[in-house]
């Protein structure tokens, strides 16, 4: 606590609420399908309504507030968030749910990438993907916490239930926003033409690829964790929750290690991340296979797959230095893309080739991603050369 300001650890909590936002809605689909008389995968369409407005809404939302200060467009994302769930908790029908998701989601991409540059200005230098790693901790936590406590309000209580305690949450962030986190008046204004300019930078692109596919492996093979986990490893349903809790100490792990990792060389980190991951997921082919292994084995997958997140988010920030909003906010952009590619991709494999056979395909997205990063570095050094 005393290694880090108050104002990183609120950020954190923000991050856990948006967290539990996104995710407690797979827990609970079943209910909001029966309540509203949907389908499920009608239902499921919420996720896919989230992560469209998170892609899309979170540059939007930069652009149009980039006069606002920053510490004031933390406030005014965090207002978002609560007007976005409170409508979720009394929602009557399946469109103004949709509704609340949506906007919401607005909060998402611009909140991480706005409060992942306060907690990097709160800090020393060396010790700034770090600091960022701990307030994304919010959001890895929400998996292990958040969504097991918000299926079990929802299911206990009626999942309206569950977004009046997000609310919640979300109006502590508020107000720990208000009373602790810094106004930076000393940080670079923010130039809207700087911001327009970084898209046409080639640099912001690749690294933008490298987000998206270097992570998209991740969920081509998690999103699908639970069949798995039963179907081919032959784990019994009711130790579905337990393995999943061993996945998510493993995560916020690699969290952790991953923001050490890129605040001792960030390009360094990605490209043995890059490397090991793969091959890993490769090994995953016959770990699968025995149930005692695999319950190591999900450890080991969430420890080494979220430990390039930080760096991922650390390297929007710097690659684009006149607009680390627009930059840091289109990274989330990525995320989400990346998300919806994996499991899209996974879900294909699941239906033509089998459960089994994710682990031979999943890997070849973080390849991908390690080309990206090849042909970013590789352009760096070539203008570093020219600037010499």
């Amino acid at each position: 606590m005393k290694k880090y300001p108050l104002a990183i650890w609120i950020l954190s909590l923000g991050a856990f609420a948006i967290g539990m936002t996104e995710f407690v809605i797979m827990g609970l689909l079943p209910n909001i399908a029966r309540d509203l008389n949907v389908s499920v995968s009608d239902a499921g369409q919420l996720i896919t309504g989230y992560a469209l407005s998170v892609a899309i809404g979170g540059p939007i939302i930069v652009l149009a507030t980039y006069k606002l200060p920053r510490k004031n467009l933390l406030i005014l994302l965090m207002a978002i968030f609560i007007i976005g769930n409170g409508i979720g908790s009394f929602a009557p029908n399946y469109s103004s749910l949709m509704i609340s998701r949506v906007i919401a989601a607005l909060a998402h991409g611009s909140f991480f990438g706005i409060g992942s540059l306060f907690a990097a200005n709160m800090v020393a230098p060396h010790k700034r993907a770090s600091a960022m790693a701990l307030m994304f901790m919010g959001l890895t936590l929400s998996n292990i916490i958040g969504v097991p406590f918000g299926t079990f309000i929802g299911q206990l209580l009626g999942w309206k239930m569950t977004f009046v305690v997000i609310s919640v949450l979300g109006l502590f962030t508020l107000i720990g926003i208000i009373k602790y986190v810094p106004n930076q008046e000393e940080t670079q204004p923010i130039s809207i033409k700087n911001e327009l300019n970084v898209l046409k930078d080639l640099k912001l692109w690749l690294t933008l690829g490298v987000t998206l596919f270097g992570f998209s492996s991740v969920f081509a093979y998690f999103t699908y964790i639970s069949q798995i986990l039963i179907n081919v490893s032959n784990i019994e349903e009711r130790w579905i929750s337990f393995v999943l809790i061993i996945f998510g100490v493993g995560v916020t792990l690699g969290n952790i290690i991953g923001g050490r990792l890129a605040d001792w060389n960030l390009n360094k980190a990605l490209q043995i991340i890059f490397v090991i991951f793969p091959i890993y997921i490769l090994l995953m082919y016959y770990i699968q296979n025995y149930s005692v292994l695999m319950v190591v084995g999900i450890f080991v997958f969430g420890l080494i797959g979220f430990s390039m997140s930080p760096s991922l988010q650390f390297k929007s920030t710097i690659v684009s230095q006149d607009a680390p909003m627009l930059a840091s906010t289109l990274n989330q952009s990525a995320f989400n893309i990346g998300n919806a590619l994996g499991a899209a991709i996974g879900g294909v494999v699941v239906s033509q080739l089998g459960t089994e056979n994710l682990a031979l395909v999943a890997p070849f997205l973080t390849i991908i991603g390690l080309i990206f990063l090849i042909l970013e570095q590789a352009l760096s050094k070539k203008r570093a050369l020219k600037t010499a």
